[in-house]
């Protein structure tokens, strides 16, 4: 059975950081696309950044660029979200997912594996 989980999440500071992480198990995806999602109370769930199966490419929407940076290790079936110069706007619940293609992807639909999500709430 395929899992992904989240951890990291938390309280901080508008300027703070925090560092998410997404573990699979159930099957290795070192040949699948990754990605971190994110969704607010009321609102969408908007895509946040993407990388590919071997890490060489990634994707951030502008709203995000420059302060968050994805990165994977394979031989832990993890990926990671580092996410600097919080604003109280970047305040959602945050979820991984696995997509069905090896590329970078901004589109939910090509996601077929979801974490249960952890949540960042960031202070003004």
């Amino acid at each position: 059975q395929v899992q992904l989980v989240e951890s990291g999440g938390g309280l901080v500071q508008a300027g703070g950081s925090l560092r998410l992480s997404c573990a699979a198990s159930g099957r290795t995806f070192s040949n699948n696309g990754m990605g971190w999602f994110r969704q607010a109370p009321g609102k969408d769930r908007e895509f946040v950044a993407a990388i590919n199966w071997s890490g060489t490419s990634t994707y951030y929407p502008d709203s995000v660029k420059g302060r968050f940076t994805i990165s994977r290790d394979n031989a832990k079936n993890t990926v990671y979200l580092q996410m600097n110069s919080l604003k109280p706007e970047d305040t959602a619940g945050y979820y991984c997912a696995v997509s069905r293609y090896r590329d970078a992807t901004n589109t939910y639909r090509t996601y077929n594996y979801w974490g249960q999500g952890t949540q960042v709430t960031v202070s003004s």
